[in-house]
Order: structure tokens, then sequence, then C-alpha cells
């Protein structure tokens, strides 16, 4: 770790990871199990009086897996995946059992995991990738979950319709001829709270450079403007490849580095999405006691 920060009123240790910046603080709540309100989650999100983070990774035991994961975005609210999150718990489990594999519960399923080499790299399997509308889901009937018609009248540069999918979360991906012509953390907002989306929806920019490389910006529901997001890296491997764009191994640049994505079982949209790419660790400390009394402060 790079250092320890203790808190005079000491009460939960966290770890801070991230995968290509994307952000966590991470609590065991394996052995001794811990309560996270909304919050005391969006306290501990603050970037100026807390500790900051894009998703706070609640650690629970698992009779199903090594470890089952629980997700809050910086707003309180819960994610059911996290691509860059389930590489960082993954390289824990790793490294604590010594092996070079994991597999992490989630919300959204079973995610396996194993070691990909130099540089900390981890490969998950992301599982399927679903199509339908009423399972990503969208708020009415699409027949064709590759162009959905969207009113983008406030953003005029947007193309009329965007792909839709779901990696255990939902995503809207933009295919743009110039992501650094929007002004993503504008739109991004009002496209989550737009009604199409029942449960809110993480926002993509794509710019294909590439036959096998897309350029990507993403706004994720509840936590705004991030340096990297898994699931959007495959939702829009998924998306570009089912329109044409790209083969189904893509290398996606997002502002924090590079994620590989493979699309498995050439010629089926049911394979499973293979997502790989580096972590690092930032730091560990205290939490104070008060966060997880009830009744924190909002």
């Amino acid at each position: 770790m790079a250092q320890t920060n203790q808190h005079p009123l000491a009460g939960r240790h966290f770890l801070k990871m991230n995968g290509l910046g994307n952000d966590f603080v991470i609590l065991d709540g394996r052995t001794t199990p811990v309560a996270v309100e909304p919050a005391a989650a969006r306290a501990i999100a603050d970037r100026r009086h807390g500790i900051g983070f894009d998703q706070l990774i609640v650690l629970e035991p698992s009779d199903r897996a090594d470890l089952l994961m629980r997700i809050l975005n910086a707003d309180g609210s819960e994610a059911g995946a996290c691509g860059n999150a389930t590489r960082c718990i993954a390289r824990l489990v790793m490294d604590e059992t010594g092996r070079q594999d994991a597999v992490i519960e989630t919300a959204a399923g079973l995610l396996s995991a194993r070691d990909a080499g130099a540089w900390e790299r981890v490969t998950v399997d992301m599982g399927a990738p679903r199509l339908g509308w009423r399972e990503i889901p969208l708020g009415r009937p699409c027949a064709d979950t590759r162009a959905v018609p969207f009113d983008a009248g406030f953003a005029p540069l947007l193309p009329p319709t965007f792909s839709a999918v779901s990696m255990g979360n939902p995503h809207a991906i933009f295919f743009v001829e110039d992501i650094a012509a929007q002004e993503l953390g504008r739109i991004g907002p009002l496209i989550e709270h737009d009604a199409l989306f029942p449960e809110r929806v993480n926002v993509s920019l794509a710019q294909v450079t590439a036959h096998d490389a897309l350029t990507l910006a993403v706004w994720e529901r509840g936590a705004g403007l991030t340096l990297a997001c898994g699931t959007g890296a495959c939702a829009a491997a998924v998306a570009s490849h089912r329109a044409g764009l790209t083969g189904r191994e893509v290398a996606v640049t997002l502002p924090g580095g590079i994620l590989d994505i493979q699309w498995q079982e050439a010629g089926s949209e049911t394979g499973s999405v293979l997502m790989t790419g580096a972590i690092a660790r930032d730091f560990e400390g205290e939490l104070p006691a008060a966060l997880f009394d009830a009744g924190s402060p909002a």
C-alpha cells in the first residue's frame, strides 16, 4: 500500500483501489458485517471531505463463490455490476488464496476471473450481454436494440438512435464521429434520468477508430463521469460488433487507459464477454465509526 491514514475515531478499515482510474473504497464485511446506509456512502464518496470514490464495495461471505461483492454508487444507490471493481476484488482473492483464479458473486450473477500476467492484469468473464428491451430494461418495446430511436433535441450532435445493452446494468451507447465535440458532463445526466430508462442508464459516447479499436467516454448512473467503466467498455464492444462496426475483439481506450474486450462464440449473441485490464492499489486507512451508526448525517 502507498500509505496508511489513521482517523482519530477509528472504526472500519478500508482499502482504496482503482481499475484504470475508476476508483473504489473497499470494506471487508466477511468476518464482521458492515451496513452502509446511502447517507454514509455519500459522505465517504465526497472527494473534498471524505475519501472519494466512484463506487463503494462491501465484501460479504458467499456459499456460491469466493465472496459476495455489493456495489454502492457515489450517490448511495446500489449497482448490479462493476467490471473494474470485479477485477480489483478478484486480485485480492487471488492474493489471499494463492490461486490464479477467483469467482465473485454479484447482484448480476457469478463472475469468474483469472490472472492475466504482468502489471496486475486480470481477466473477468462478464457473462453474456442482455439484449432484449425488457431485460435491459427499456421503458417501451423495441424490436431492435441495436438502434433505439431517441429524441436528442437538446444535444443535436448526437445521432437519432443509440444501441442498448445490459452487462448486469443498463447502457445506452451513442456512436459519434468526435467524442470531444460532445459535452457528456451536460447531456449524461439528462439521458440517465430520461423516462425511457426505468432503472436509469449509463450513457456512453463511442468513437470507432479501427476495426478492432474504440475510444469511449462514459457517464455512469449514480457516479457521473468516470475515468473508466468496465461494463461500459463491454457494452460498447458488443454494440459496435452488432452494428457491423468492429470485430469481436476490441481494444477500448478510456480516459484512464485501455481495456481489451473479447466477445466469445463467433456468430452468436449469447457468448460471454471477456474483459482484461490492469488494477492498482492506492492506500488504506480507517473510517470513523460514526459513519456506520444509525442515523448518519446525509
